[in-house]
């Protein structure tokens, strides 16, 4: 099973080139980055915790993700590049599909993409995506990426993406780029990944993931999908040895740890600590 890192990036604490480096030198498999556009001051939509409030102020200070991620690649060989999650229905399709193949192609096909449906509908909203079409926005987008990614003379006709035959380069070296899905794990999120994704990526309060797991793979095999989904785990908490068993039973690829948002010097001891206790584990 891989290991995987997440920063909660901001325009403060350790830079992400910084932390990749330094995780990639202690045998890490991913790095793992978030995405905001805006936060608007005025909002309606709860926190998936089910807060009025934000937990913390770094939602309002996210960093681009994809500047980020580039300035991984530029320092980095071999780690994983990646999002937890990003919300590409608040940009533009065609304009992500470049920028997404351009990271694959500048770090020799490193690229995953983890996507979110999008829990702050206020957000969503100023970037004209209804808040009960999400899902459509996000398969149309999808769609219309791969397209662009895998076909010599792309052409995509939908109700919210639409464009005649074009040429797009550079191709990401993997054809189509990995999507994973981070979302809670319901009978809905399953059938609509088997249908549309590569794959799952867990809330950081989902429990039972083995049973989610096996209810994904219900719907893989009912949408005649080839080989397995990618489940991945967001790691929110202490494991016990009951969730160690959860996860394997699962058949999660990858456990992703979150690092915290601070100075250089308590990042990286706290990468030392975790590095540590993973090399002890296995």
């Amino acid at each position: 099973m891989r290991n995987g890192i997440v920063l909660f990036s901001s325009d403060r604490g350790i830079a992400p080139a910084d932390l990749a480096r330094a995780a990639e030198e202690r045998g890490f498999d991913t790095i793992y980055v978030p995405e905001h556009t805006h936060i608007p001051v005025r909002r309606d939509a709860l926190h998936p915790t089910g807060g009025e409030q934000l937990p913390d102020d770094r939602y309002l200070r996210t960093l681009d993700p994809w500047t980020s991620l580039a300035t991984c690649a530029a320092v980095t060989q071999r780690i994983g590049l990646s999002t937890a999650v990003c919300l590409p229905v608040e940009s533009d399709p065609i304009t992500l599909a470049k920028t997404v193949a351009t990271l694959d192609h500048l770090s020799a096909g490193r690229v995953t993409i983890g996507a979110g449906f999008g829990w702050n509908t206020d957000e969503l909203g100023d970037h004209g995506v209804p808040a009960d079409r999400r899902r459509t926005v996000l398969k149309e987008y999808l769609e219309a990426m791969r397209a662009l990614w895998t076909e010599e003379e792309a052409a995509y006709h939908g109700e919210f993406v639409s464009f005649g035959p074009s040429w797009a380069y550079p191709k990401p070296p993997q054809g189509r780029v990995p999507v994973i899905i981070g979302a809670g794990g319901g009978p809905k999120t399953m059938r609509w990944i088997a249908r549309h994704a590569d794959g799952w990526m867990t809330t950081p309060i989902e429990t039972d993931v083995a049973a989610r797991a096996k209810l994904l793979r219900e719907e893989w095999a009912e949408a005649g999908r080839e080989g397995q989904p990618d489940i991945r785990v967001l790691v929110a908490k202490k494991p016990t040895a009951e969730d160690h068993a959860d996860w394997a039973a699962a058949g999660a690829s990858e456990l992703i740890w979150g690092v915290p948002d601070a100075d250089e010097s308590t990042v990286l001891a706290h990468l030392d600590r975790l590095s540590a206790r993973l090399g002890s584990a296995g």
